[in-house]
């Protein structure tokens, strides 16, 4: 390997953030052949994580990492949302099924196949909707070494309505609300004018 090579791989590994994969397309825009990948994998630098998607070896990559690809390199228009949200921002007290990751996405918008079919250790459930508009009211969560774009708690508790009672119980969602006290009420009127779900709109002045 040339010293310049020797320099990329040094880079790479350097400003890959932790426990975070990259994609092959992501890793070309970085400068990084197929030619030379495939010999980083040989070195044991690199390993795949599936088909066109990878993650630095000895690295154990969660759900999360791979939002964080989504989101970051591939730009797909998603998020961390609901249940998932309000618990990563210290209100899942009395969330039943912390396992289940909720992602919301925009209408149309799939998923990467990679990961779909990938086997994270928790369940993955993804909801297309258009009844909030799709940049309001959400925030940046820092996990380890790199952010994920998340609800924000006003957006979450609506996201959650929008999910009763397939996916949330109301008493659930009743025992969650009890226990929050840091809501902005400029925030959620704002999520309520923008919202077109009726029943999310009802709901919400029934609880409110």
């Amino acid at each position: 390997m040339t010293i310049h090579n020797e320099t990329k791989i040094n880079h790479l590994l350097q400003h890959w953030p932790k426990d975070s994969v990259m994609t092959a397309a992501w890793l070309k825009k970085l400068g990084i052949s197929t030619q030379l990948l495939a010999h980083y994998q040989k070195s044991h630098w690199v390993e795949d994580l599936s088909k066109g998607v990878f993650k630095r070896a000895g690295d154990s990559v969660s759900w999360s990492g791979g939002v964080y690809a989504m989101q970051r390199q591939a730009l797909v228009p998603m998020h961390v949302g609901g249940l998932t949200a309000m618990a990563l921002q210290g209100s899942g007290h009395y969330i039943r099924f912390k396992n289940k990751i909720q992602l919301f996405g925009v209408p149309k918008t799939n998923l990467p196949r990679w990961f779909k079919n990938y086997k994270w250790d928790e369940s993955i459930e993804y909801y297309r909707s258009a009844f909030l508009p799709d940049s309001l009211a959400l925030t940046e969560f820092e996990d380890k070494t790199f952010s994920i774009t998340i609800s924000t708690l006003e957006r979450a508790i609506l996201e959650c309505l929008y999910l009763v009672p397939t996916k949330v119980d109301l008493v659930e969602y009743y025992q969650i609300m009890e226990g929050l006290v840091s809501l902005r009420p400029y925030v959620l009127k704002e999520l309520l004018e923008e919202c077109t779900s009726v029943k999310v709109k009802r709901l919400e002045i029934f609880w409110s």
